[in-house]
Parts: structure tokens; sequence; C-alpha cells
């Protein structure tokens, strides 16, 4: 049967294990269908008659019920303002709060005990604690809006603190070996057109979704310009990347790569199309994974082995701006990163090796 107008398709693929597609009634709306397999699953009579049920019951929410004020949150300009990837993100996130809460008077968010329902709900889910977090910072945002709209006079999930503990990459990049051995591997699995983007990663430190998104019109012989489709403390960055002699041998490679009519990505796969940021996470691990770009683990600091992420490009180009001579805000500038952040990689990877080259010549000299 054909698709329905409106329905939302997410597809999912994680290395070793077969691709999976949630079917939404809407986007942000409640999951209808799962289904494995390559293609785009059709709707069948029961996934219609599920959709058609979320959507009366989308139009006969009680306003006074928390999944009302979901709905309006998702009808919101606020919502329709967020980038497509945190839509998504955020909508599965709505889905457990409405199946948890959504049946309770919207009153209830008024009683400041509620904060300790929020803390149980959140380690009730502990196993996971990225997903705790963001389930809390979701449910946030949505207090939030009511707040906005005076349906609440409380966030009671505003200040719960998060339970995941982010491991620090600042000092992880992919070094000239890594890149090499990646390059190998590329070509063992014949994913070269993968090995583009983590090259290109390294030489602009754009994100992986800009990296999909960034077309030719966004290139000159000079530079790249391109607004940063992720937010940075509420504001989407503006990137001027500065184009230097590696990056132009790059781009004139990638000019040349077969591609479908139309295409106007800087990036393609080896079919020639668009890459989606899923598909492209999927072939960079599967690289990474073949040709082993670990972080060493570090026994004396307790620092466990870490994989390279494609992530982790980033820092391999504002390692080389910083010995270029480039100061913390014309690197944030460049990379669409906060100024604060560039400190942090300058400090954690560049200042300290430039301490331990400082010392090894002294000791030379005297020795």
């Amino acid at each position: 049967m054909s698709d329905v107008e409106g329905v939302h398709f997410v597809r999912i693929a994680k290395p070793g294990k077969p691709i999976r597609w949630y079917v939404y009634a809407w986007r942000g709306g409640p999951c209808i269908l799962k289904a494995d397999g390559p293609n785009k699953p059709k709707l069948d009579v029961a996934a219609i008659a599920k959709i058609a049920a979320a959507q009366t019951k989308q139009n006969a929410a009680p306003p006074d019920l928390l999944y009302a004020m979901i709905r309006d949150w998702q009808a919101s300009p606020e919502w329709k303002a967020l980038a497509k990837s945190t839509r998504d993100l955020w909508g599965g996130e709505l889905d457990l709060i409405e199946a948890k809460w959504g049946k309770l008077p919207i009153a209830l968010w008024n009683d400041f005990r509620m904060v300790a329902k929020v803390v149980a709900w959140r380690d009730s889910r502990a196993a996971t604690p990225r997903a705790a977090d963001q389930g809390v910072n979701v449910l946030a945002e949505l207090l939030k809006f009511g707040k906005l709209r005076a349906r609440v006079k409380l966030n009671v999930a505003a200040d719960v603190p998060a339970i995941y503990r982010a491991a620090d990459r600042a000092e992880i990049i992919w070094t000239e070996d890594d890149l090499a051995r990646a390059e190998a591997a590329a070509k063992k699995l014949k994913r070269e057109s993968a090995m583009d983007a983590i090259r290109l990663a390294c030489l602009t430190a754009f994100r992986r979704a800009d990296l999909a998104a960034l077309t030719w019109d966004e290139v000159s012989e000079t530079s790249i310009v391109r607004t940063a489709l992720k937010k940075s403390r509420g504001r989407r960055r503006r990137a001027v990347v500065p184009v230097i002699p590696a990056l132009t041998e790059l781009l004139a490679e990638l000019r040349n790569r077969p591609r479908k009519e139309g295409v106007n990505t800087v990036l393609v796969t080896k079919r020639g199309t668009p890459w989606q940021p899923a598909s492209l996470t999927e072939a960079v691990i599967a690289i990474a994974k073949e040709a082993n770009i670990v972080q060493p683990a570090i026994p004396a600091l307790d620092a466990p082995e870490k994989r390279k992420h494609l992530h982790d490009c980033r820092g391999t180009f504002a390692t080389h701006l910083c010995r270029a001579g480039l100061s913390n805000d014309e690197i944030a500038r460049i990379c669409a990163w906060s100024p604060e952040s560039v400190e942090r990689i300058r400090r954690t990877y560049v200042d300290d090796a430039a301490v331990v080259v400082a010392l090894s010549e002294r000791i030379r000299r005297v020795l």
C-alpha cells in the first residue's frame, strides 16, 4: 500500500546489525511501525489504522493534560525551528514522556515535589545514562515551552543534574598514521567515498551533518562559508573555513567524483548520491574498526583505550590552526566552535606537546 502523506520514516543503520526502520504517524508523533530490511517499508491496513487512531487522539487531547501540551509544542514555531535531527531525537523522548505522564494534569507540574519524580525517572534509565539525561533535557524543554505559554509556573526538570560523564575527547585527533591506515582499510572495504569524508573533516572541522550537507555553492577558491546545522549555546555559528593547499587538492579530487544528475553536494556515495548522516557514521566506524584507529590507553591516568570517531577529525584541523599561530577566537570563528572549546584543545594537546618538545631539546643540549 502506498505511503500516507505526513508519515515520517527514520532509517537506523548500525554496524553488524540489520537496517531498522521506525515509522511515525507524523514527524514527532507516535511510532506506529518497526521493520527490518534495506527498503523503506510499505504501510499496510493495520499501520494506516494506527495513524488514524493517533490523529484522532491528537485532535481529541483534553487541553488540561500533559500530552495536549506535547502536541501544542510540536505544532509551535519553537519546535519547527529545531534542526531535523533534533526533532527526530526529541520526538522519541517525547513518546516516552507521553507514555509515562501524558494523561496526568498539567497542573501537577506546578508541584515542586515532581522534581523527585523526574529524578526517579532519570535513575530508572541509568543503564543508558546519555539517554536518561536526554529524556530529562527534553522534559525540561517541554516545560520551558509550557512556562512561556503560562501553562505551568515551574520547570521542575530544569536543574536536574546529568548522570552521564562524557569522555574527554579533547586530546584525541586523527594522526597521519591513522589516516594512512584508514585509507588502506577503506580500499579493502571498498568504502573509499567514506574516506573522502574523513579527509574533508580533517581539513574543515565540519561535523557529520555539515559534511553530508555541504554543497559546491558554499565553496570558493579561498574559503568555504557555511552556517553550522548544530546550534552552539542556542545559536548556529557561521563557519568560514580557509581553503589551505591540502584542501584545494582534495576539493579538486572531489569535483571529479561520479555523481548523479542534479547532485550538488561536495561528498557523494559510491553511487553518486548525497550521504545520509547515519550511513556516513556507519561507514566511518567500519573503516576505523578495520584499521584499529584507537587512542591508546593511559594506565597512569586511568584512561581506557578509546576508538576514534569521525568527530575527532575536527580536533586534527584545530591543532593545525593552533600550530599556525591563530588565536582561539580566530580558530573558533573558522571551526564554528566556542573559544572555550578551542582553548581546551590547545591546552590539552598543542601546548602540552610544545612543552615536551622544549624539555627534550634542553635535555639533548645537556647530554
